[in-house]
């Protein structure tokens, strides 16, 4: 019995639903004349302003006047005489702290005074080494100029980008922690 009384509400439902779509379906002649009123008095109004066109920058004109310089992309930039002055030893055995980037060690003390200084220097691997003067450190070919007690200074080799080298100086400093 409950199977027939749900296949009779189903029923019922179905058929109140079409109904109701068939309600709000208006095909009775006395509609049409509203509608067309309603048509006629919305045609009737007069039209909203438009907004008014935003107004054009003037830009200043820019003259290019370098063509009598050198090209940019040219092979002029590569050093004629084949990059001679400062470069990295190619030859020069890499020391374990050259492996690492300069930002990557810390400064965490050093041992001795004066001139005999050495600063302790931990990598990324956690083990400590001692450096001095001359010792190279860094990826960029920086050898050690002096050892302080809050850090080391030195200087590093980097490309010039015109297939030569420079000297730019750089430091670390004591770890605090």
């Amino acid at each position: 019995m409950t199977r027939s009384l749900r296949n009779a509400c189903g029923v019922l439902a179905l058929l109140l639903v079409a109904t109701g779509c068939t309600r709000g379906i208006s095909s009775t002649p006395g509609d049409a004349p509203n509608l067309e009123k309603w048509m006629a008095d919305v045609r009737a109004r007069p039209a909203e302003p438009l907004e008014p066109l935003p107004v054009m920058q003037q830009f200043e004109t820019f003259e290019y006047s370098a063509q009598g310089l050198r090209d940019p992309f040219s092979d002029a930039w590569v050093n004629p005489d084949g990059g001679s002055g400062l470069r990295p030893d190619p030859n020069r055995r890499k020391e374990p702290l050259e492996a690492f980037p300069l930002d990557s060690l810390d400064m965490v003390g050093t041992i001795g005074k004066g001139a005999g200084m050495v600063a302790l220097v931990m990598g990324p691997d956690k083990v400590t080494y001692r450096v001095r003067p001359g010792v190279y450190l860094g990826q960029s070919d920086g050898r050690i100029t002096a050892v302080r007690e809050d850090g080391i200074e030195l200087i590093e080799l980097v490309p010039d980008g015109a297939g030569g080298w420079l000297e730019r100086p750089a430091s670390l400093a004591l770890d605090d922690r």
